[in-house]
């Protein structure tokens, strides 16, 4: 039998992931979930650590198992082909690429609300995380927004794992991917830009109940494609078939 080979960055982020994910439900009084999340840069409960530290954590089983897999099976062919140095730093730029867009897109709420990107004593947060604000200043949908955005902490690697996907579209078009519920293989430069357009139009929709970072996911991606410009081999064309 085969053994099944995963390179080095790829297993230690891997095994990274999922001892966090560990300790968040073995170690509960810690609250792990909420000091390593990441949170708008103007928030009380900001961190300097959160920017690197809410990639290694994630919300549920289906959450990381989705992430992990994802990781495995497109991030092994990546680093393989690029070489670890080159893959970690991918994985991190692109995960902070996620957090810089998804904070562009909350600075701008809070700037339509109160004027600025900054609080600055203009809002009571403390009264606002206890669920009060005055009328006088915000609407009740004024005030559900900045709580979201001051009190809501971002968690995951869904934003590198999205760049990972867009960089293994580019690079890997012609790969035929089996995609839950469709019933045939469908090649990656189809799929993922479609991926990519759902993911969109779910950001500017804003469903109610909606708390997946969309824009994050945009973030990875764009960063993604951005890189994969720049780095792609001069011999690469996009309709390279798969190596």
């Amino acid at each position: 039998m085969n053994n099944i080979y995963i390179p080095p960055v790829v297993k230690n982020l891997l095994i990274i992931n999922i001892l966090f994910f560990a300790a968040t439900y073995l170690l509960t009084s810690l609250h792990l979930d909420d000091l390593l999340a990441v949170y708008y840069f103007d928030s009380p409960k900001f961190e300097l650590w959160q920017p690197i530290s809410y990639m290694f954590m994630h919300g549920g089983i289906a959450h990381i198992f989705f992430n992990m897999f994802a990781l495995y099976s497109f991030g092994s062919l990546l680093e393989s082909r690029w070489g670890g140095k080159k893959f970690i730093i991918f994985y991190f730029i692109t995960g902070l690429g996620a957090l810089a867009l998804q904070w562009a897109v909350q600075a701008y709420e809070v700037h339509q609300i109160i004027g600025s990107v900054t609080n600055n004593g203009k809002i009571n947060l403390s009264a606002l995380f206890q669920g009060e604000f005055d009328t006088n200043q915000l609407s009740m949908t004024q005030a559900v927004t900045l709580r979201s955005i001051y009190f809501g902490g971002m968690l995951g690697a869904s934003g590198a794992i999205f760049g990972l996907l867009v960089a293994f579209g580019m690079l890997y078009p012609n790969a035929e991917l089996l995609i839950m519920f469709i019933p045939v293989p469908v090649k990656a430069k189809y799929i993922i830009p479609v991926y990519i357009l759902v993911e969109l139009s779910l950001g500017v929709a804003q469903f109610e109940g909606d708390s997946v970072a969309h824009y994050a996911h945009l973030g990875g991606a764009l960063i993604g494609f951005i890189l994969v410009k720049i780095w792609k081999d001069k011999n690469d064309t996009f309709y390279t078939l798969y190596e």
